[in-house]
């Protein structure tokens, strides 16, 4: 890839007309936006179905896609939904209202299925089986709530009684291979329009999945898990930038001691499916391929350990060319060697890099030609949000910091607001072969935007506001890109 720019932006915070972003529309007007701006990626988080929380970094499948995204106007044009229907559906809330859309959504994409005609497409479809164990997984969750509430026969996939299941409940089974063979129709779509017009998709691939998953009821023994099948040990980090108690994320981890062979050959599929669906991958919390931190059941997150992970077992066959490495957090001589052995691009956050240790290696000057480098993630806050945190003396020293490393010609950073562009402009001028912003700072949003504070709760209900994405905004974008050679 020759030097260029992306743009990271969830499917959900679009600002579509069904209170949550879709593959419909918004996301079409978003590629247009990219492509007049000269944007070569698009970054989305994982696109999978959500649990509990809404996180997209705890899915219910990870195979899936969220029934959420749907794109209600193909329905429409279908004859699978009424006028009427799609109307209730509207809502132009400011904030994605999840628990509105659990009450609603599924309904109304039952209603869609409940008019669909079985096509020789569909029909080969579910004999292909690709959504099987979500499928199944679904319809259980449906019945009994959760995993820890299937009966044992269940639980433990006991085949003729999950069969005598699938057959009694075989109408909600299809339901949910049909919202799949949907989204993967309509996601194969807009990937092909964005493709036809020079921009490539970057997924984000969780390290984790989540405790209530198809995965974790279909391969149990690649967790550590009780004979219950709940985990005796979970995922989390340990103290850091974002939290100085560390965070409890919950999620069971990998049981490499035991059933090592069957934890890399689950992670390699998982990779595998990613690059098929995308055509860059990112490796979300990459530093637990190498070692991760595991904490008991019911223990807080800072009395975690480290235990060794097989990372390079997994990654050593699947090239450099389409995996970034998320190689953030605790970063150690381990992470470091394996990031060396893969020859993965690694990751540099700009808004990391102003704490006045000379030798920050987020600072422009160390950003190296095989990086991708962020003003800051959706874990971050915004630019703006950023600056606007800080005191007038703490904005003072933040500001020398980054008016010294401002490319030759760009203007001081006087006052708060002008701190987007600035860096903006000074992640563009770096050597990173790929440099990626976020809409929140090409339009100097505050946080109010924030995707994601870790260690809180109540995430992952920013939109974007309506009407941002304009020809005018593109060809700003656009110009800027060219002055760095971006595009």
């Amino acid at each position: 890839m020759k030097k260029s720019f992306g743009v990271l932006a969830p499917v959900f915070s679009l600002g579509g007309k069904y209170g949550i972003g879709t593959f419909g529309e918004e996301s079409y007007r978003f590629t247009d936006f990219l492509a007049k701006s000269g944007a070569k990626v698009w970054q989305t988080l994982p696109l999978c179905q959500t649990v509990f929380g809404d996180s997209p970094y705890q899915t219910t499948a990870d195979c899936s896609f969220n029934p959420y995204f749907t794109d209600l106007d193909d329905l429409f044009e279908q004859g699978l939904l009424l006028k009427s229907e799609l109307t209730s559906a509207e809502s132009e809330n400011k904030r994605i209202d999840y628990g509105k859309l659990y009450r609603y959504r599924i309904a109304l994409l039952k209603k869609a299925f409940s008019r669909f005609d079985f096509s020789d497409e569909f029909v080969e479809f579910v004999n292909g089986k690709e959504f099987n164990d979500y499928a199944l997984f679904m319809a259980l969750k449906d019945e009994y709530g959760s995993l820890d509430n299937f009966p044992e026969e269940y639980k433990k996939r006991d085949k003729r009684a999950l069969s005598a299941f699938k057959e009694k409940n075989y109408e909600n089974y299809l339901f949910y291979v049909f919202t799949q063979f949907t989204l993967k129709k309509q996601y194969g779509k807009l990937k092909k329009y964005a493709n036809e017009r020079g921009i490539k998709i970057m997924g984000d691939l969780p390290l984790y999945v989540a405790r209530d998953s198809a995965e974790v009821w279909k391969e149990p023994e690649v967790f550590a898990l009780d004979k219950d099948m709940k985990p005796t040990l979970v995922a989390g980090v340990p103290p850091d930038y974002f939290s100085a108690d560390g965070q409890l994320w919950g999620n069971p981890v990998y049981d490499y001691e035991n059933s090592g062979k069957a934890v890399v050959s689950f992670f390699k599929k998982r990779i595998k499916r990613g690059l098929d669906r995308y055509d860059l991958l990112r490796i979300d919390h990459f530093r637990g391929l190498d070692r991760f931190w595991a904490i008991p059941r019911g223990l807080p997150a800072k009395d975690g350990f480290w235990k060794e992970a097989e990372g390079y077992e997994i990654l050593k066959n699947f090239g450099n060319k389409r995996l970034i490495a998320e190689d953030l957090g605790v970063i150690d001589d381990g992470v470091k060697t394996l990031m060396k052995k893969t020859g993965f691009c690694g990751m540099k956050v700009l808004l990391f890099a102003f704490g006045g240790d000379p030798d920050n290696p987020y600072l422009p000057k160390n950003v190296t030609e095989n990086s991708v480098v962020y003003v800051g993630t959706h874990d971050n806050s915004t630019a703006l949000g950023h600056a606007k945190s800080l005191s007038a003396s703490e904005f003072s020293v933040f500001k020398k910091r980054l008016n010294a490393v401002l490319p030759r010609g760009v203007a001081p950073v006087k006052v708060k607001s002008d701190v987007p562009a600035a860096m903006i402009e000074t992640a563009f001028s770096t050597d990173a072969k790929l440099a990626i912003i976020t809409p929140q700072d090409i339009f100097s949003l505050d946080d109010r935007y924030r995707i994601n504070e870790p260690a809180t709760v109540g995430n992952w209900t920013a939109r974007f506001p309506k009407g941002i994405f304009t020809d005018d905004a593109a060809e700003k974008l656009y110009l800027l890109a060219k002055k760095y050679k971006r595009v």
